[in-house]
């Protein structure tokens, strides 16, 4: 059973007083969903992130949030009364509040603030901390209390701002984690900023790959990563590498590899010039392929080993071997491609480039099925 929907924001521009930044954003979150806006810093993300939460006026289309217009050109509500929770970065959490305060400051009137405050220390594992200060805690016990004083409102909706850069690593990785499923077990919506596609995709049910102020793609972390709509997202996410190939038939490419065959008809006409996108796992360890590729770098990842690859025209690759199989920088290595869904797109200026618009106003290259 498929849940209503809760965000929707249509033809969207907003930036910061007249500059636009983001521009014809269509986008729209299910209750219950996480979503995440993905990009390099200065592509609109953050931006849209304010314009949602009404720190930002919206200059074109609207917001609306459970069926209410929330934003919309020359009509903004106020923050306070949108029912929307905000982690911020720098956690913004106030330094003379127990943390048990901190959590109750949002509840004031609320006439079970107590347990409230108590269940919220509870979701996340701080019961035995509610006493103490914000100086006396590490910085992933800090985010957590920031998380548990913007659910403890119960928001229709929470924003999270980069909300784990200032950690390290590896409690980054287990951070988030945490945090969806904490919201998960609450079905509490929400949506998250950050720079960092790992985050993106722990986190997240829906991501949207900004562009220079615009939505390339809004989708599933899988289909980001197996159906991109456009070469930007095939490029951002995840690794890979393209080489240039010629259509010889709706299912097959030929390339500086061979003859690649996908697993479904494309639509560009015979003879198009394609560009192919390979990623590491499409490239598989094969001693006795005719096919060698020398190798320039390889990087150790535990039980994988990460090889970039340079064929005889120049051509880098990389490739994921078992982490046994292990050859030397310098050594040449037998190679084959185990590709069964190929993603192409058109060269430009090869093909015609009229191309159709996907549902949400994105367009989808024709090739890319």
């Amino acid at each position: 059973m498929s849940q209503p929907l809760l965000l929707n924001l249509r033809d969207l521009a907003c930036g910061y007083g007249e500059q636009r930044i983001v521009q014809n954003l269509n986008l729209h979150l299910n209750a219950g969903d996480i979503g995440c806006l993905l990009g390099s810093s200065g592509c609109g993300k953050t931006t849209t992130l304010r314009a949602i939460a009404g720190f930002e006026p919206v200059h074109e289309g609207e917001i609306s949030l459970a069926g209410e217009v929330i934003s919309k050109a020359g009509f903004t509500l106020a923050p306070e009364k949108r029912r929307i929770g905000m982690v911020f970065q720098d956690y913004a959490l106030f330094p003379h509040l127990t943390v048990a305060e901190n959590i109750a400051f949002g509840i004031g009137k609320h006439p079970r603030q107590r347990q409230v405050v108590d269940e919220m220390l509870e979701l996340v594992k701080l019961d035995k901390l509610g006493g103490r200060y914000p100086h006396e805690l590490s910085g992933g016990q800090q985010q957590r209390v920031a998380l548990a004083r913007a659910l403890a409102p119960e928001p229709q909706l929470l924003l999270l701002d980069e909300p784990f850069s200032n950690l390290d690593v590896e409690l980054r990785r287990r951070l988030s984690h945490e945090v969806r499923d904490i919201l998960k077990s609450r079905g509490t919506s929400a949506i998250l900023v950050t720079h960092d596609q790992e985050e993106a995709f722990a986190v997240s049910d829906h991501v949207g790959v900004f562009k220079e102020g615009r939505l390339e793609q809004w989708d599933t972390p899988y289909n980001l990563y197996h159906e991109p709509f456009t070469p930007f997202v095939a490029s951002f996410i995840g690794q890979g590498y393209f080489i240039r190939g010629q259509l010889t038939s709706p299912e097959s490419v030929q390339t500086e590899l061979g003859e690649l065959r996908g697993n479904r008809a494309y639509t560009l006409p015979q003879g198009s010039a394609v560009d192919v996108l390979l990623r590491p796992d499409d490239i598989v360890h094969a001693p006795h392929s005719a096919l060698k590729a020398s190798i320039v770098g390889k990087s150790f990842l535990g039980a994988s080993t990460l090889y970039r690859l340079q064929l005889g025209t120049g051509s880098q690759l990389e490739a994921i071997f078992p982490s046994h199989i292990d050859h030397q920088v310098g050594g040449e290595v037998g190679i084959e491609v185990a590709a069964d869904h190929l993603v192409l797109f058109p060269v430009a200026g090869t093909v015609p480039a009229q191309l159709p618009v996907a549902e949400n106003g994105v367009r989808r290259y024709s090739a890319a099925l």
